[in-house]
């Protein structure tokens, strides 16, 4: 008699920003939790590049382009990605510098990318996720959303909008049984200029940066059922830096 049980199909993350950085370190970890990937980016070879270390890890993964700053690649992305059980709002940009520096088009860039991006996001995915009774989004919030940092005062707000999302989505979404959390890291040693990290790792109780994987590691364990009791939270991956 032939057998009855079934293979479990395998869960789908789409994970933006995930060619560099805690992006790319995340979608290789939710790779190894048993996740099919979505590579979001604007780069092309750097996108083949993070498929096919996805692919060695046993994994599926394709890559869609799209620029987070335009509202019609945004839904493009969310129609492409289809049927998700995972969204990470990784992608993004910083800017830093003297508040009387940052022209209207930079500011008005930065929330796009930042902030009205994810929502529109969720805004698409998330209601299929709570049609099927389940769904997991993490938002990459930042210690600058909590901490006063000199010349960081409009990305700083865009990460403190996230958060801000965060427990709203989760008021609406979590009954249906879609978690939404925040990860806010502090300094983390990606594409940025690595003296600076180091100096802000310093100010750390640990008195280091982090790794992206170690980033990753949180974000991964957001998204798996070991976190099934866990939403709303923005949890910091900081090294003491917002206790201190």
């Amino acid at each position: 008699m032939p057998s009855t049980v079934s293979t479990p199909t395998p869960r789908q993350a789409l994970v933006t920003g995930a060619t560099s950085g805690i992006g790319r370190a995340t979608a290789l970890q939710l790779a190894r939790e048993g996740f099919d990937v979505i590579v979001h980016g604007r780069d092309a070879a750097r996108g083949a590049d993070t498929v096919r270390d996805i692919e060695r890890l046993g994994a599926k993964a394709s890559f869609f382009a799209a620029e987070l700053g335009l509202v019609d690649d945004v839904r493009r992305l969310a129609e492409q990605a289809g049927e998700v059980d995972v969204l990470v709002n990784n992608g993004g940009f910083a800017w830093f510098g003297p508040t009387a520096d940052l022209s209207v088009e930079k500011f008005d860039e930065l929330f796009a990318n930042n902030v009205r991006a994810a929502y529109f996001l969720v805004a698409a995915l998330a209601p299929r996720m709570a049609a099927r009774g389940r769904g997991s989004i993490i938002n990459i919030d930042s210690m600058a959303g909590k901490v006063g940092l000199a010349g960081g005062a409009a990305y700083s707000a865009t990460k403190a909008a996230l958060s801000a999302l965060t427990r709203a989505w989760a008021a609406e979404f979590s009954p249906s049984g879609v978690r939404v959390n925040a990860v806010a890291p502090g300094p983390v040693y990606t594409a940025s200029d690595a003296s600076r990290i180091k100096a802000l790792g310093d100010t750390t109780a640990l008195k280091r940066a982090a790794q992206p994987e170690e980033i990753a590691e949180l974000i991964a364990f957001l998204a798996t059922d070991r976190a099934s009791y866990i939403t709303g939270a923005t949890l910091a991956a900081d090294g003491g830096r917002t206790a201190i």
